[in-house]
């Protein structure tokens, strides 16, 4: 998610999240000449003290886990702070002012050693769980501990702590129950916590303020099936144990103190979440206010895209933010013929990115990519390597890279995509259109959100054995830097048998040197440059195919209160959330 780019100049946007994609429409503008209000990008729309109402959240799919420590999709993150509280969160406000960090469980931000290897942050007094008990510092070392060192079991969410920690050889609490023996953090105190690192990261704050510092009690954490019964420490708790697939409500924790939290995040008596909606039905639920939100925070579909479009009275309530998000497919080098990269310049060269865009839903849905760095994050710089006339392919590159790979007559292979996001398919399918006239035959696998890349697109075995070439992904920054954004789906050491999110498995010792200098390097100048020698050098691998920096058209119900896009989770804030008292009952 993004942050605030503490000790450092200030960045610009993006989040984690997650990861994402969708696919919708066609045509530019997706249909249309009326402008949107955008009020709630820069401002809180209809701000308000009222409390009350049932808030009704819908996925079209389900998150990939309701466990604070095991996710990685951002719409997740953002809602996970209504029942998980951490150590550092970001504030309640929208524009630039979201990206600012606050302390949440911890009475400040963390406080750095001169040698820059420990950071310790201090909880504050009173803090309990859902059952009165205390929440203490040992419980956050315990989240870290199951989140970061049992990949068999908690493998979804990201790895900094892993990477950034002294642990050693920390078998995680699952093999070794005695907590004393994670070096990576120390616990002097009930309410003092330690972090120690292998070596100085300044960006450590960003790390404190992920959903994996959430507390959990070692007694009642069940590995994977903890998401069915979270123990919160915010201001809901899970109203009766949770299975996928059902609906999901949330009721007020009564042990909750809002005295304690910098963020007013307990507005609505009630949340509920209905998964595996369709998403035109979604939409015009959304629309007719009979749903409030669209949990997942990728817009609205072609159909209701048009009628907003179209209406004045509707556009009234409709933003289009740019995201922070990149949308991309990546080509693995792992699987044949891409172990050949001429074979991958092949794809670069013979997309027709302005049919991706038009998938999406045209100029609305965001501009041409032509790099991995968005403009938004510090070190971009306009490149465009395998660029073509007109962003609509290149016979000439693309038949002397198939001369060049050995395969003069074409190749086939799979692209894979989430199933249930129709904008990500129509991308698919308008890559393989592109695709098809060189020769290229590819085969459409679609796989649902819930569990891709948990199960299928993150999984190196799974994509060697499906042989998953082609693979339609998302992403927006952790925090607002190149590191941000770049570590996780290009650094070696980022790759993961499961929850793995450098889906291309890209490992250049070129790259991975940078990232880890540029960890350690103090002036912005330089991070930014080598941040930018990592966006070319990727791109020189082939091994990516940007085609969307990501808008989003979302629509806000006359009925919500206090609602505005935030740039730390790039969609509406759901923990500030509310409801006008005529929707209330």
């Amino acid at each position: 998610m993004s942050k605030k780019w503490l000790g450092f100049a200030a960045a610009g946007t993006s989040v984690a999240m997650l990861l994402t994609a969708c696919g919708g429409g066609g045509g530019d503008q997706g249909g249309g000449d009326v402008s949107v209000d955008d009020s709630a990008i820069t401002s809180i729309v209809d701000e308000s003290t009222e409390q009350g109402g049932t808030l009704q959240f819908a996925h079209s799919d389900q998150f990939d886990s309701l466990d604070p420590g095991n996710t990685y999709y951002a719409a997740n993150w953002d809602f996970t702070r209504l029942y998980a509280r951490t150590l550092v969160t970001y504030a309640q406000a929208p524009g630039e002012e979201g990206l600012e960090l606050v302390p949440d469980l911890a009475e400040d931000l963390g406080k750095v050693s001169d040698d820059g290897l420990t950071w310790t942050y201090t909880l504050k007094e009173g803090l309990k769980y859902e059952d009165g008990s205390p929440i203490t510092s040992e419980d956050i070392a315990y989240a870290v501990a199951r989140s970061n060192y049992a990949p068999d079991i908690i493998n979804k969410g990201p790895t900094y702590f892993n990477l950034h920690l002294e642990a050693g050889d920390y078998a995680g609490p699952y093999e070794d129950e005695d907590l004393d023996n994670f070096e990576g953090v120390s616990t002097p105190d009930e309410r003092t916590i330690e972090f120690h690192l292998k070596e100085p990261f300044a960006e450590f704050d960003y790390l404190a303020a992920m959903p994996q510092t959430a507390p959990v009690p070692a007694d009642a954490d069940t590995g994977d099936q903890y998401q069915t019964e979270v123990v919160s420490s915010g201001p809901y708790k899970f109203e009766e144990p949770w299975n996928p697939g059902q609906q999901l409500n949330l009721v007020r924790n009564e042990e909750y103190d809002p005295e304690t939290d910098p963020l007013t995040r307990n507005r609505p008596d009630r949340i509920e979440v209905q998964w595996k909606q369709e998403e035109n039905d979604r939409d015009n639920r959304l629309i007719n206010g009979d749903l409030h939100t669209d949990i997942a925070g990728l817009g609205v579909e072609a159909s209701a895209r048009q009628n907003i479009l179209r209406d004045e009275e509707l556009s009234a309530n409709a933003d289009n933010p740019q995201t922070g998000f990149l949308l991309y497919f990546a080509i693995n080098p792992n699987v044949k013929p891409f172990d050949n990269k001429a074979c991958r310049e092949a794809i670069l060269y013979g997309a027709d990115k302005n049919a991706l865009q038009g998938a999406w839903g045209g100029s609305v849905a965001g501009d041409i990519a032509t790099s991995m760095l968005p403009p938004s994050i510090p070190g971009y710089q306009e490149i465009d390597p395998y660029g073509t006339p007109g962003q609509s392919g290149s016979e000439e590159d693309v038949n002397r890279a198939l001369e060049e790979c050995g395969m003069p007559d074409g190749f086939s292979t799979n692209i894979a995509y989430r199933s249930d996001r129709d904008k990500e398919k129509k991308a698919a399918e308008a890559l393989q259109q592109a695709l098809q006239q060189y020769g290229i035959e590819t085969q459409l696998k679609g796989y649902p959100a819930g569990s891709y890349t948990s199960e299928q697109a993150g999984s190196p075995e799974f994509v060697k054995r499906e042989e998953l070439g082609i693979m339609a992904y998302g992403w927006g920054a952790d925090w607002p830097s190149g590191y941000g954004f770049l570590q996780q789906i290009m650094h070696g050491d980022a790759i993961k048998p499961a929850g793995n999110s450098n889906l291309s498995e890209l490992d250049d010792p070129e790259v991975n040197q940078l990232l880890d200098d540029a960890a350690q390097t103090e002036s912005a100048e330089e991070r930014e440059e080598m941040y930018a020698q990592v966006d070319a050098l990727a791109m020189d691998s082939a091994t990516f195919l940007p085609y969307l920096n990501q808008k989003a058209l979302l629509f806000r119900p006359q009925e919500l209160t206090n609602v505005y896009f935030s740039e730390a989770y790039k969609m509406y804030d759901y923990s500030a959330l509310g409801l006008e008292s005529g929707a209330q009952n």
